[in-house]
């Protein structure tokens, strides 16, 4: 059983940064994939990044790609999002999510997943 607690959300100015913390509990975190996810008001959640379990590698959506950056912390059982450059379509619920095996961008194949942080950015 892994345990999710997002942190780090708020509200900033469109053009401002941010930066989500994912804080896991168990021994085993480092074997997981985590992935960050987003739910925009009225919209289905959708991927916007994972790490693999050793942080080799990263996949991010287009939406966010060159201003959001992955990255894990094994030894702290952290995974973190930096986000830059945000624009107000950015404003959504943050959620970081764990799971075994191959990488996925469908939050179906997730197992575990945190409790979400609210990211607002105004213009």
């Amino acid at each position: 059983q892994v345990q999710l607690v997002e942190s780090g959300g708020g509200l900033v100015q469109a053009g401002g940064s941010l930066r989500l913390s994912c804080a896991a509990s168990g021994p085993t975190f480092s074997n997981y994939l985590m992935g960050w996810f987003r739910r925009a008001p009225g919209k289905e959640r959708e991927f916007v990044a994972s790490i693999s379990w050793r942080g080799t590698y990263t996949y991010y959506a287009d939406s966010v790609k060159g201003r959001f950056t992955i990255s894990r912390d094994n030894a702290k059982n952290t995974v973190y999002l930096q986000m830059n450059g945000l624009k107000p379509e950015d404003t959504a619920v943050y959620y970081c999510a764990a799971k075994r095996g191959a990488r996925s961008s469908w939050s179906g194949t997730y197992d575990y997943w945190g409790q979400g942080t609210q990211v607002t950015v105004s213009s």
